[in-house]
């Protein structure tokens, strides 16, 4: 089995949970506020490992209560662990406010250590031919490259999740393999408004991105998945289930998706995997706290 190894974000998620969403210089009561591990990199990492995937994470805290008790509950969910602490700078943190009317949420990203993580921590990192790797925007850009450049010297499959949503810098763009996203994600790398009720929408979007062997993966949460390769578009249905929180869903695909393709599913079946596991997240609350274990999936697949 390949390992999925991740260079990301590990932050600490602050839950404000209301009953909407306030308007700009609208002050709104919160009904609970709560703390949950997170944090892009941290969600995948968690999701991988609890699906089966040997799985290692790259990654800084700072040196704070909240460094310390991400990196004992990473180790907890049996992920391994490469992070090192930064001094004078705090853990990376999410404010979010989650509206109990809808279930869905904002989130603002304060990204402390986080954007410490370098080429040099990359360095020490031992990879093997077909490995999974997994990065995304809340590390810095030049980390990232160095991270996916050291993969395809090895031979790894390089995955890629654009969040928050951002262009890709064509230095970047040209060492990913799979590039998933949610609808705004793809509307900012392509630069091209997307309606999500229209297929042709998303395909000329996901077109637009494409180069060479790339692979575009479209998350649509309740509406599915789409995904173009050079030979195919994938469609697969969404599932309708009660959401309590949708944070983390889009960061359990990714997570469940690669420990799909490290244990020797098929590129199909990896997408039906991710798409199961990440319609189960959303009925629990939290990011990290929610990913699924693999009985959870394997007994609606």
């Amino acid at each position: 089995m390949s390992r999925v190894i991740i260079a990301g974000s590990i932050n600490m998620d602050i839950v404000a949970l209301t009953g909407h969403h306030p308007k700009v210089g609208e002050t709104v009561f919160g009904t609970n506020l709560k703390y949950f591990p997170g944090g892009k990199g941290a969600n995948q990492a968690v999701a991988s490992a609890k699906l089966g995937a040997k799985t290692l994470i790259c990654g800084k805290v700072g040196n704070d209560t909240f460094g310390k008790e991400l990196a004992a509950f990473l180790k907890q969910k049996n992920v391994e662990t490469q992070i090192s602490t930064e001094k004078n700078v705090p853990t990376g943190t999410a404010i979010i406010t989650v509206a109990e009317e809808t279930s869905d949420n904002t989130i603002v990203v304060v990204p402390g250590a986080n954007f410490f993580l370098t080429g040099k921590d990359i360095e020490n990192m031992n990879l093997e031919k077909g490995d999974i790797l997994i990065s995304q925007f809340e590390i810095p850009v030049e980390t990232i490259i160095s991270f996916f450049k050291k993969g395809r010297e090895t031979g790894t499959v390089n995955i890629f999740n654009p969040a928050p949503a951002q262009t890709i810098p064509g230095n970047l763009l040209s060492v990913i393999d799979i590039l998933i996203l949610n609808e705004t994600e793809l509307s900012a790398v392509s630069g091209m408004p997307v309606d999500i009720s229209q297929e042709q929408s998303i395909s000329d979007a996901a077109e637009k991105i494409r180069n060479g062997n790339l692979t575009v993966v479209v998350t649509l949460g309740e509406k599915g998945v789409i995904a173009l390769t050079d030979k195919d578009v994938i469609k697969i249905p969404g599932r309708k289930v009660n959401a309590v929180d949708t944070t983390g869903a889009g960061d359990c695909f990714v997570g469940a998706f690669a420990a799909g393709i490290a244990g020797g599913k098929s590129f199909a079946e990896s997408l039906v995997f991710g798409n199961i596991a990440a319609s189960l997240s959303v009925t629990k609350e939290g990011a990290g706290s929610s990913m699924p274990n693999l009985d959870e999936v394997a007994a609606l697949i």
